[in-house]
């Protein structure tokens, strides 16, 4: 049964009772058709099939008709019928009419819809027909199209395109408002009900009415892009998601959030997700029908359907019906765009689509959440699915805060969401959680209290975990916890339920995002419950560390000369450094370093740095104590793994640090894990750290090592990158990109101590932090809920008093980078003068709008370019780290 409106079946309802949305008519275009003249479409198009309704009958070499009574799978409230007094031609046009039936029919009006399917099939083109609408409470006209073949499985996982859609045209509501939109929308997704749909709506210029006269309305679809026209105005355009991938070649988030699909993976077999030109890449056929009633148009406006707006029968006029072929490319439908500017902006004509972004990697490190444990959670809803109740915090005698839910007549479910649409805290974040690395040792627990049982006493209460916009879901009886124990009315108690349970059910862990708590569905009125200590925990978790030699030598991994027959010695150098590695290397060609292989004095336990693949290093310190005969000799460090099978090495000037040795200073050297796997490094079993002049050329050197370790420097800190706070960043610097001024650290007040000061003069420029040469910063593992914050006070504003405040930053050396104004911070506000403020910026929503966190290089805060003469102002506290 296909379901095809824009706000259909339960999900119109359900959001209406939510009071999230209105439903249908009153919605205004955020396009503006004084803005541009309409272009015409380019000669490359080509007429490949029409019908201009010039016979005495509809032709039936070219047009099905379906006759039903399904109510177009939308409780619609026709039958449709192939009577010529429900659809004919006249006056050289095609007229479907919506009329009462006879009494005691099926439905309590006749109608039609006319397809084309296996006689015009069509993919990529432009499809366009002339048309005056039919009007009144529950009227519904459509053109749109629907796959001939359903190649990636039932609707709408293989697509609907809806070219034009109205409902209750000239219908006039209690606010004096007249129905005048006309809607273009694609369906895609997931099976029923957990469809998806996007679209915009459009009303002709000077308050005209489609229901009044003859209008044009077309599609031009392409390989990855539709575009909707109104008489030429281009007011839409829908695109395919485009997947954004980090420094490593990893899916992260979506450079464009556009339309998707699931279907069963030819690989594996399994049902997946795909961000792809899918499904609208295969042959659609034509519809063009007029629906009574229905869950939309029953739904808006004045609601219901007026049955005098048909009691002569409403017409839906046809005048032609086109379809152009691209002749520059049929294959794709390439090269015959009809644009204007502005069509693929977001604040325009770009529509956002419903895509999934798609999970991040994991990082392997077992981290704990917290969902309920006295004070909710931004980022995690308490949430009534159904019922139209609001979940509150209460006090217990005993538990002290307490999360109270209730369950009246309507039959729901209660829990806890972290999905965007249900977030009110406006410091909440949608937070799905990877609970992956604890699927051996974690579970998820709570405490529960059942105040008043349901009015059902025998009703069954379960446990229900979704993930992954519900790609996954597990549901359990309360009894199959660990436990083993069902609710009692009056008492706390505990239910836990091991991560391994829930994986081996079907529960993706990977991406929790719902956790819900209920009686069973239908049986639960009158339930009165409250929940506490809701959390998914494991052992407390650190990332693996394995030191080299810091002060001694480590006796798994010995100290070695490969080749030389020299033995590497332990020797007091400065007061910072004092018991240090010492290599000598004579005549003999010769390697050295650390070795754990048996043969060579180890112990046989290589190091697994794969957790370490995401902020990982290799650093030590290196002093030359007496540089090598051969002048110029290039210093090296090396690395292998699983006995040789692997190995890998670099000049040490490759390091972050990127310096040549100087005889007689301790250096800092510094190489990411992630560099030595893209290198092609078996990280999982490195067994040889190697660190030597090269081979030949090292006779007569002396030099030290010391704290060398393969490690991440921040496990044991707060995560995320602090850039000022009193003083700047390591490897980073307060910068003026043009102007020729130098930043200045400046005392500011108690509260903000050491500060960072700009000062914009005549000469245009932004202003900000940036990174060394060849440093960037990772924030991958803070996507889900980390923020890019700071506080700013302005000492003295520009000049030009109406200049724009502005946030910008880049990543991967301006690769990609995301400019926007302050006001579009979390706080919404703009600089005042004297006052300290702070902005905050979520990093998903930057990473959605192109920028890769995995190589942030540059953070900025300014005035609009060549606007910003006179201004002054001061950053502190500048952070990316979580909520």
């Amino acid at each position: 049964m296909i379901r095809r409106t824009i706000w259909v079946d339960a999900f119109c309802i359900s959001l209406v009772s939510f009071g999230l949305i209105s439903c249908g008519g009153g919605a205004e275009t955020q396009t503006n058709p004084e803005k541009v003249n309409p272009s015409e479409p380019v000669s490359a198009w080509t007429l490949v099939w029409s019908d201009e309704f010039s016979g005495s009958a509809i032709d039936a070499n070219k047009w099905n008709f379906e006759v039903n009574c399904a109510g177009g799978g939308n409780n619609e409230k026709q039958c449709y019928t192939a009577n010529k007094e429900n659809a004919f031609i006249s006056d050289g046009m095609l007229h479907i009419v919506a009329k009462p039936a006879a009494e005691g029919a099926e439905k309590p009006y006749t109608s039609a819809r006319l397809t084309t399917k296996n006689k015009a099939d069509f993919k990529y083109g432009r499809m366009e027909m002339r048309a005056k609408l039919p009007f009144g409470q529950g009227s519904w006209p459509a053109f749109w199209m629907m796959p001939t073949e359903s190649v990636y499985g039932d609707w709408p996982r293989s697509g609907e395109i809806d070219i034009m859609e109205a409902v209750n045209l000239k219908v006039k509501d209690s606010a004096g408002l007249v129905e005048s939109n006309v809607h273009g929308t694609l369906h895609y997704g997931k099976a029923w009900p957990a469809n998806q749909s996007s679209g915009k709506s459009y009303q002709l210029p000077g308050g005209a009415n489609p229901a009044d006269d003859f209008h044009t309305y077309a599609v031009e679809w392409q390989q990855g892009e539709l575009r909707w026209y109104v008489d030429n105005y281009l007011f839409a355009t829908q695109r395919q998601s485009e997947v954004r991938f980090n420094s490593k070649g990893e899916a992260v988030g979506l450079k464009h959030k556009g339309w998707f699909t699931e279907y069963f993976s030819q690989t594996d077999g399994a049902l997946k997700t795909f961000w792809s030109i899918a499904p609208f890449d295969q042959e659609f056929f034509l519809i063009l029908n007029l629906a009574v009633g229905g869950n939309w148009p029953e739904n808006v406006n004045n609601k219901g359907i007026d049955a005098s707006a048909f009691s002569n029968g409403q017409r839906f006029i046809v005048d032609y019906v086109r379809v152009y072929q691209c002749a520059s490319n049929p294959d794709t439908g390439k090269g015959c765009e009809t644009i204007r500017p502005g069509y693929d902006k977001l604040d325009d004509g770009l529509v956002e689509g419903k895509a999934p972004v798609p999970v991040p990697p994991s990082d392997g490190v077992a981290k704990n959440l917290t969902i309920f444990d006295g004070t909710p959670n931004p980022n995690w809803a308490a949430w009534d699915c159904c019922g139209g109740t609001t979940p509150s915090v209460v006090t217990d005698a005993q538990q002290g805060p307490v999360m109270e839910f209730k369950v009246a007549a309507a039959p729901t479910v209660n829990g806890f969401t972290t999905r965007a649409e249900f977030i009110t805290d406006p410091a909440g974040v949608p937070s799905p959680f990877d609970a992956s690395p604890l699927l051996e040792t974690g579970t998820l627990s709570f405490m529960m209290q059942m105040v008043s049982a349901p009015n059902n006493p025998a009703a069954a209460w379960k446990l229900k975990v979704e993930s992954n916009n519900a790609a996954t879901a597990v549901e359990l009886d309360l009894f199959a916890s660990a436990e083993g124990v069902s609710p009692a009315a009056g008492v706390w108690q505990r239910y836990t339920f091991p991560l391994k349970q829930l994986a081996e059910a079907g529960l993706d862990l990977s991406a929790i995002d719902v956790v819900m708590i209920f009686p069973a569905w239908g049986n639960g009125e009158g339930a009165v419950y409250r929940i506490d200590d809701l959390a998914i925990m494991g052992p407390a978790s650190t990332k693996p560390k394995l030191v080299l030699f810091a002060d001694q030598e480590n006796t798994d991994w010995p100290m070695w000369d490969c080749c030389g027959g020299s033995d590497p010695t332990e020797q007091m150098d400065d007061a910072s450094h004092g018991v240090t590695a010492e290599f000598r290397i004579g005549a003999t060609p010769t390697v050295m370093g650390f070795i754990t292989r048996a043969a060579n004095g180890g112990t046989d336990k290589p190091f697994d740095a794969t957790p370490l693949l995401d902020g990982g290093v290799l650093r030590f310190e290196m002093k030359v104590v007496n540089a090598p005969a051969t002048a110029g000799a290039a210093w090296f460090v090396k690395l292998e793994s699983n006995n040789a099978a692997e190995a890998i090495d670099f000049n040490l000037t490759e390091s972050i640090e990127g310096q040549a040795p100087v005889t007689g200073q301790w250096q800092t050297y510094s190489f990411p894990v992630a560099k030595l796997a893209e290198k092609g490094l078996d990280i999982s079993a490195i067994d040889v750290v190697m660190i030597f002049p090269a081979w030949g050329s090292g006779e007569g050197a002396v030099y030290r090592i010391d704290n060398a370790q393969i490690y991440d420097p921040t496990a044991d800190a707060e995560p995320g990158l602090t850039l000022f706070a009193d003083q700047v960043a390591e490897q980073w610097s307060i910068w003026d990109c043009c102007g020729g001024s130098t930043p200045t650290v400046e005392q500011d007040d108690t509260d903000h101590g050491a500060t960072a000061q700009f000062i914009v003069g005549a000469a245009p420029t932004v202003m900000g932090l940036l990174a060394d040469d060849d440093v960037y910063y990772d924030a991958s593992a803070l996507l889900s809920g980390g923020m890019v914050r700071f506080d700013m006070k302005v000492i003295s504003m520009p000049n030009d008093s109406s200049a724009q405040w502005l946030f910008k930053i880049e990543g991967f050396d301006a690769a990609s980078a995301v400019e926007l104004k302050l006001s579009d911070s979390l706080e919404g506000k703009n600089p005042t003068p004297g006052q300290w403020q702070t902005y905050s910026y979520r990093l998903q929503d930057l990473a959605d709008k192109g920028l890769d966190v995995s190589a942030i290089d540059v953070l900025m805060v300014f005035p609009a370019w060549g606007a910003g003469n006179g201004a002054v102002y001061r950053l502190d506290n500048v952070k990316i780290s979580q909520q």
